[in-house]
């Protein structure tokens, strides 16, 4: 399968010296339950109307983090979200980091009910050393006469800690799968990682496009995710990077050209498709199966907006937006703290203006954390917020105004208020946050510093039945005011 770009030169030249197969693969990534179309796009149903329509034989790929994201993925701990992948037709996926949501003894069960392969080469069970027989490291389809290969690999740092599993190292895995892929002689190699190239959402790199790129000569194809972007007909070392967005609102089509004699990749380039209902009507079966599994009651209706409550910020020079920071607020009273910090990663999708229903709070967040009481040094506080502000910011914070400068990607001049008053380095405050950011989970890794003795549970309730009492309370809801962070 080595990649000779140099013929896609030589077709342009002499077009008739040269016959070339095309090979589609569709891609998605990040769909987290997202079953149904929204304002008349997305779904699953969508999606199979759309691939009704294909005249090419063709792949059917997911990056992973399909298990979890709305009451119907949660209830069923993923097994919904499997039944409908089965029923569309997918042709492998990988495993998201959102697929250990449910803890360890979910897993397996949600992944033998998938009749399509999980590839993560990465995993295997901790007390064998080796992959279990409901996960493989890679798998050679057969897609017109054109063998391709495709290795997976799982998202290196679950939600939750799994001790059923042992996470390798990608960069040893991949250089001996790749060997064993090549004595399959592929005509065409894909990668297919819940990993993304360009993450500014966790503040982290995840060496994706490092580690493919060290095997420039193998790879052909890397469909990624996790960082919930956009990406298409981006090259790096003849290699083209995919990604494909979030929550089923797009499909990416990617078309590889191979020499139709020699086999060798001539070209591969990408297409992103809305999955406008209009455009790809809505395959009946697929659409008949999601209705059979919505869950009862979840649109009932708590109360209403009074306004668009957007999760991003609207204004160039602030860092915070309303709903975060209503989310942020009403946790605050709820904890009694004297700061709240929200991971604005928690909060999937905007609160639209209109009626809210149960289904409408499950999507925005479907995480099902508690409130936890943390005792830090404002040392340990400034440090947090000045971590969590570049290359965006991955926080929003009730009880705190901040500002700072951003120069060449580094925050300068920072300045903390807290209620009003200047940050002491010296002091100590108690400040909120959900179960999962004070147990160091993702992008709360800091918190791992702090020891147990001071973090402290605060009340039963779930940040989902904090926000439907205050919805019932507040509604209609105004948008929270912005401003709380700025960059001068």
């Amino acid at each position: 399968m080595k990649k000779t770009w140099l013929l896609l030169f030589a077709a342009l030249l002499f077009p008739l010296a040269l016959t070339a197969k095309t090979t589609v693969i569709y891609h998605t990534s990040d769909t987290h339950g997202f079953y149904y179309p929204k304002d008349g796009r997305g779904g699953f149903a969508a999606l199979a109307g759309l691939l009704q329509q294909e005249k090419r034989p063709y792949l059917l790929l997911d990056s992973g983090d399909f298990a979890n994201g709305t009451v119907e993925a949660k209830a069923s701990q993923g097994i919904k979200s499997v039944l409908l992948m089965n029923a569309v037709g997918y042709d492998a996926s990988t495993l998201g980091n959102h697929e250990f949501d449910f803890k360890d003894p979910a897993v397996e069960p949600m992944l033998r009910a998938a009749e399509f392969p999980i590839l993560s080469a990465n995993f295997v069970e901790r007390k064998s050393g080796s992959q279990p027989d409901y996960l493989q490291a890679y798998r050679v389809f057969d897609v017109d006469g054109v063998k391709v290969a495709v290795i997976g690999l799982g998202h290196e740092y679950p939600t939750h800690e799994t001790k059923q599993y042992k996470i390798l190292k990608t960069s040893k895995v991949l250089a001996d799968v790749l060997k064993e892929v090549k004595k399959q002689n592929p005509d065409i190699v894909v990668l297919l990682d819940h990993n993304s190239i360009d993450d500014d959402k966790h503040g982290t790199d995840s060496g994706l496009l490092k580690l493919a790129v060290k095997h420039k000569d193998d790879i052909d194809v890397v469909l990624g995710g996790h960082a919930h972007k956009i990406i298409q007909n981006e090259y790096h070392d003849g290699i083209l990077f995919v990604e494909s967005g979030c929550y089923l609102q797009y499909v990416s089509r990617v078309t590889v050209e191979t020499d139709d004699e020699t086999g060798e990749v001539i070209a591969a380039t990408s297409e992103l498709i809305p999955l406008d209902v209009e455009k790809t009507g809505e395959y009946a079966p697929v659409a008949a199966l999601a209705e059979f599994l919505k869950e009862p009651g979840m649109d009932k209706v708590l109360g209403s907006a009074q306004a668009k409550l957007s999760r991003t910020p609207t204004k160039g020079n602030e860092g915070d937006s309303a709903l975060n920071n209503w989310v942020a607020d009403i946790c605050r009273q709820y904890s009694g703290a004297e700061v709240f910090i929200h991971n604005n990663g928690g909060t999937r999708v905007d609160l639209e203006k209109g009626t809210i229903t149960k289904r409408d709070l499950v999507n925005m967040h479907p995480f099902g954390n508690t409130i936890t009481n943390v005792k830090v040094s404002g040392k340990f506080l400034e440090k947090f917020v000045k971590f969590g502000l570049a290359p965006r910011n991955l926080f929003s914070y009730s009880g705190l105004k901040i500002e700072y400068k951003l120069r060449k990607g580094k925050v300068q001049d920072l300045k903390i208020w807290v209620n009003g008053k200047p940050l002491d380095k010296n002091a100590t405050y108690i400040v909120g946050t959900n179960s999962y950011i004070a147990g160091g989970g993702s992008e709360g890794w800091m918190f791992k510093e702090i020891a147990d003795k001071d973090k402290r549970q605060v009340g039963d309730d779930s940040i989902q039945e904090i926000m439907e009492e205050a919805i019932e309370e507040q509604s209609p809801l105004s948008p929270v005011d912005t401003g709380r962070i700025l960059i001068k």
